[in-house]
């Protein structure tokens, strides 16, 4: 990549997860890579260990995505980074932080609701507005959000009514915010992943898998490896026509 930017990913501490394999795959590609997670170490660690793979240069930073003096703080670190001149500019916010929530709706409450509203949602508009600045005073940005097929399809993976409806509200915001944003070289797409291999199905059982698995016509969940390969598309200079586009990734178990 020419000139060489840095992508900022949330969620990548996990090592099992999407955010993890998205951060790869772009250091893969040449990003400079600021790894953002709940977890400082792990965060560490995941900097640390693509820094290594891929010779790039990497950040690592605590964040509470639904916090927003954690956030302003994760950015003006971030920031820092790049005026001292140890990051390239930032060019890509890829929001991969969520929870779900597998809780029937009649045993729901309030406090679940507004933790999956406030990470999934609140999250992603809360990072996003705080490095969408840089990116308009370039001219040139990707910012990428995470929905799923439960929002397409009114749940029947995992997560319930609140995750569906975080994730929902997600593709509003990135519709809207492709639309406002519209000839200023920032682009802003979602990805709606179905099942995926992860470790968000906590609790899930092997009948619980079986069942998921039954109604994808591939016959089987994605990698993270997969979703990160579309989110890096998305990225790249190669989208730079596509904004407010919903890319699904479900293996056929959503075909509109």
């Amino acid at each position: 990549m020419t000139p060489q930017r840095t992508a900022v990913v949330t969620g990548a501490g996990s090592e099992r997860g999407i955010g993890r394999a998205t951060a790869r795959r772009l250091a893969e590609d040449g990003w400079a890579i600021v790894v953002l997670d709940l977890d400082a170490d792990a965060a560490a660690k995941a900097a640390d260990a693509i820094a290594v793979e891929y010779d790039v240069a990497t950040y690592a930073h605590d964040v509470d995505v639904a916090d927003q003096s954690s956030v302003t703080a994760a950015q003006q670190a971030v920031s820092a980074q790049v005026l001292g001149g140890k990051l390239p500019r930032v060019g890509a916010v890829v929001n991969i932080a969520g929870i779900t929530s597998p809780v029937p709706f009649l045993d729901t409450t309030l406090d679940l609701w507004n933790k999956v509203m406030a990470v999934n949602a609140t999250g992603t508009y809360l990072v996003t507005k705080a490095f969408l600045p840089e990116l308009l005073a370039a001219g040139w940005g990707r910012i990428i959000t995470m929905s799923s097929v439960s929002a397409q399809r009114g749940g029947g993976v995992f997560g319930k009514v609140p995750y569906s409806a975080a994730k929902a509200a997600i593709l509003g915001f990135t519709k809207a915010l492709a639309r406002e944003l519209g000839d200023s070289g920032v682009t802003v797409n979602a990805v709606a992943p179905g099942a995926v291999d992860t470790d968000i199905r906590v609790g899930s059982t092997d009948e619980d898998e079986d069942a998921i698995r039954s109604g994808i016509p591939v016959g089987r969940t994605a990698t993270t490896r997969e979703v990160a390969s579309a989110i890096a598309y998305l990225c790249g200079e190669d989208a730079a026509y596509l904004t407010g586009l919903t890319l699904d990734i479900n293996g056929g178990s959503h075909l509109h």
